[in-house]
């Protein structure tokens, strides 16, 4: 992703100021740059946020894989600057996403909601970002909770509740990223799917999220905040 976004911003006009590691010295690189744009370990997240707040530099976030705890007291920090946090930067998914919540405010839960995501096989976290951010869109419709969440199904489970969620994740090849949210009831079902084949589409949204977030107010945004879809 790095390397991706480098690219996007050379041909959006933009210079690097600074690219930084796990483990290299993140202030300096800060101090001489604008605006921030983290795809890393989600280890850092908290030194990042902390940093960027204290030097009133934005920050748009793409990494993934914090726990729920993690990610509620990041978001504590992430309110003391200008901060843009997604689970996926592609315009594509963010559709997805606002689509997704339209059926499921729409459809009643005799609709059964499954979610599907499938990444290449070096991806560490699972399920990914993206498909919190589509389970997140049908629970908040629903008014439901991620205790509804059902990871993936073995042995005898019985019958599937109406309030269930599945949510399911396929490792393999070089897939970029594939996400299928399903609405499944008796006689019919409903698929929306956004499918990646590059991580062009995630380097260019970013770029886009941090041209946006210059001379914002301070606040958590999203990238549908970048996009007006709400």
């Amino acid at each position: 992703m790095g390397k991706a976004i480098a690219i996007a911003a050379a041909e959006a006009g933009h210079r690097i100021s600074g690219e930084v590691d796990v483990g290299d010295d993140l202030e300096s690189a800060l101090k001489v740059s604008d605006v921030v744009i983290d795809f890393s370990f989600h280890t850092v997240t908290e030194n990042l946020f902390t940093k960027a707040a204290e030097l009133e530099k934005p920050v748009v976030c793409g990494t993934t894989g914090h726990s729920q705890s993690e990610k509620t007291a990041l978001l504590e920090l992430a309110k003391e600057n200008v901060t843009v946090w997604a689970g996926n930067y592609s315009i594509g998914v963010n559709l997805l996403c606002y689509l997704t919540e339209k059926a499921a405010s729409i459809l009643p839960l005799d609709y059964n909601a499954e979610i599907t995501e499938m990444h290449h096989r070096l991806k560490k976290d699972a399920p990914s970002g993206t498909a919190f951010m589509l389970a997140e869109s049908v629970i908040g419709e629903r008014g439901l909770s991620m205790d509804d969440l059902k990871h993936g199904r073995e042995g005898i489970t019985g019958e599937r509740t109406q309030r269930e969620v599945g949510m399911h994740s396929l490792r393999g090849g070089d897939v970029v990223g594939d996400h299928t949210v399903m609405f499944a009831d008796v006689g019919e079902r409903i698929e929306l799917t956004h499918k990646a084949s590059s991580r062009t589409i995630f380097a260019k949204g970013a770029i886009r999220a941090a041209e946006w977030a210059i001379g914002k107010e301070k606040g958590v945004y999203s990238m549908r905040d970048v996009l007006g879809l709400d």
